[in-house]
């Protein structure tokens, strides 16, 4: 007789570590999309990251998680009625995993698995923002948001790892997001970059990053935040968990040197915004096979796609679409050559459940032929046109009713003033002129403000806090 459900304190104490420090990486996102931008948008770009957590959080909890990972229905969504968020699941039999043989699952409550998957739900529809830095609206963004995350993520989701037509059918490999996160998010990020078309005086104008610190910061917190992205994705503490963890560090390693080496050969100077684009490329690729291949070909990978993915994202230029931040170049680049790579590389010798569990086979390297290849292959072409698709008519209907795109005076402006009436930078002086003595009050005129501009007794005019240069 099976034993009763008992929780695993192990799993369950890494697994909420492990949705923490996803969580973090978003707003470690918008600091490294908002270093990226100019100085006039980080509030907006910043905004996008913030409102998604809020946002996708809640729908996450309401009716994401059962379309995501409720009963299979179809193959390509699960029972939205499963998990919806006027139940409670507290039950000490609300195991995730949990089955009649098995009543403990994998031993950690039902909600803390909801949480760590509602952080990626987040992430995914966060990571969008960087291609319309600058010019979208952001009740624009959360109608876009709110329709893309149920049309989009919350299917896909179910297709790769609820057991939809991905996982299930087709056999496709994604550890930890290869597919469901960043080709999708990828694909979805050309989609609106299109629809909203090219920022004022793109490609003329310099349009570089206004502050370069926020950006290595970030992408140190992304980093950071990553281990739990890809180890908290083994869902337990063992073996499997450890090799995720190592590969993620390793590849990320190897694409910053492959990005700066290519930086390097072109400029014949490595920068600090490429060497925090190449950790981002490396833990973009490795997501989906950090789980599935062996430390040498981590490394490998990931001086693949830092090399690959730093002249990836000149495309733009030579094909016409402005991906402010090289959300393409990047995410929906490097997510492909993870996935690709698991055709290649993925082998039952560092994790049986890819044939176990998932039904896949070795990658061609290991003896596997072409068969995992074109599963991979597939899988990421299914996502990339029913993204973009559904993400381009979204953000079409939302162009053509309410306006996605702010009018071309408040994107010179700025975006942030027009649409938060706040800025980043407090550019305006402190005070009138006389120095710092009369800054602080001292030595004035007696009956006369230090800025001699209004009669003593006059109450000054109100102006806005947050409102500054």
């Amino acid at each position: 007789m099976p034993d009763a459900p008992t929780i695993d304190s192990g799993n369950t104490v890494w697994l909420l570590v492990s949705t923490a420090l996803v969580l973090l990486m978003t707003p470690g996102l918008a600091l490294f999309y908002g270093g990226l931008n100019r100085a006039k948008g980080v509030l907006n770009m910043m905004m996008m990251s913030f409102t998604a957590i809020g946002l996708i959080s809640v729908l996450w909890w309401f009716y994401g998680f059962s379309i995501a990972f409720g009963s299979d229905v179809n193959g390509f969504w699960g029972d939205p009625a499963a998990y919806l968020g006027t139940k409670t699941f507290l039950a000490e039999t609300d195991l995730w995993g949990a089955t009649a043989d098995n009543p403990s699952g994998i031993g950690v409550p039902l909600y803390v698995f909801m949480a760590f998957q509602m952080v990626f739900a987040v992430i995914t529809v966060a990571l969008i923002s960087g291609a319309v830095a600058d010019r979208a609206r952001i009740a624009g963004w959360l109608l876009f948001a709110f329709g893309w995350a149920t049309l989009v993520y919350f299917p896909v989701a179910h297709w790769v790892w609820g057991g939809g037509i991905i996982g299930g059918d087709i056999h496709a490999l994604d550890f930890a997001g290869g597919t469901a996160v960043h080709i999708n998010a990828g694909a979805a990020a050309l989609a609106v970059a299109l629809v909203l078309g090219k920022r004022l005086g793109w490609p003329r104008e310099g349009m570089k990053p206004h502050n370069i610190p926020l950006v290595a910061l970030g992408a140190g917190l992304l980093w950071f935040g990553w281990f739990g992205f890809n180890a908290g994705s083994e869902l337990t503490v063992d073996s499997v968990a450890a090799l995720a963890f190592i590969n993620t560090q390793l590849a990320t390693a190897a694409a910053v040197l492959g990005w700066i080496v290519v930086e390097w050969i072109k400029d014949r100077k490595p920068t600090m915004v490429g060497a925090s684009s190449g950790a981002v490329a490396g833990l973009v690729a490795i997501t989906p096979a950090c789980g599935f291949i062996a430390p040498w070909a981590s490394v490998l990978l990931g001086l693949v796609a830092g090399a690959v993915c730093a002249f990836a994202v000149g495309l733009k230029y030579r094909l016409g679409y402005d991906d402010s931040l090289d959300v393409v170049g990047v995410h929906f680049v490097g997510g492909w050559i993870g996935s690709l790579w698991l055709g290649l590389f993925a082998t039952n010798s560092v994790n049986s459940a890819i044939t176990d569990v998932v039904g896949a086979s070795d990658g061609l390297f290991y003896g596997g032929g072409l068969t995992q290849l074109g599963r991979q292959a597939l899988a990421g072409l299914i996502v990339s046109v029913w993204s973009f698709g559904v993400a381009w008519l979204i953000a079409f209907a939302i162009e053509k009713t309410m306006g996605f795109r702010v009018r071309s005076e408040a994107e010179v402006g700025g975006i942030d003033i027009a649409e938060h009436a706040e800025s980043g930078y407090d550019l305006s002086p402190a005070g009138g002129s006389g120095g710092a003595f009369a800054m602080a009050g001292i030595g004035s005129a007696a009956g006369a403000p230090a800025g001699g501009t209004k009669p003593a007794g006059e109450p000054a005019e109100p102006v806005g806090e947050k409102v500054a240069g």
